[in-house]
């Protein structure tokens, strides 16, 4: 099924994929690890994303032996290391652009007319 574009499978089809039985999903559902969308009917259909998702879940609790609390820790953790990391990148686009901004007015200022110079002011108090 394709939705915008994207992909979205059932709940019969996922826990095919990913070797686990549909209230495995629904448990992972309810403690709040995913979010499907759902159909008109109701039908849970699972995005790429909620399949990536459950993958991680599954490896934490089987490979890691990490329970589900843990598992809501980790989860938590790494969705706030990913905000602040796209909060790094947006600070730095934004550093770039104010950079850009003031190399091309000095340029400008360079190429000016009448050069612009810069005054000092020294305090008679000195």
């Amino acid at each position: 099924m394709v939705a915008r574009g994207h992909k979205l499978f059932m709940i019969s089809v996922v826990s095919e994929m990913l070797g686990v039985h549909p209230q495995t999903l629904r448990i992972y559902e309810r403690e709040g690890f995913i979010k499907p969308k759902r159909s008109g009917g109701n039908t849970r259909l699972y995005s790429e994303g909620d399949v990536e998702k459950l993958e991680m879940v599954l490896r934490l609790t089987r490979e890691l032996g990490v329970n589900l609390a843990g598992v809501e820790v980790i989860l938590s953790m790494r969705e706030k290391m990913e905000r602040m990391q796209r909060e790094m990148e947006e600070t730095i686009r934004q550093l770039r652009e104010d950079l850009a901004r003031e190399i091309r007015r000095r340029e400008e200022m360079k190429n000016a007319l009448v050069p612009v110079r810069r005054i000092r002011i020294v305090s008679d108090e000195g």
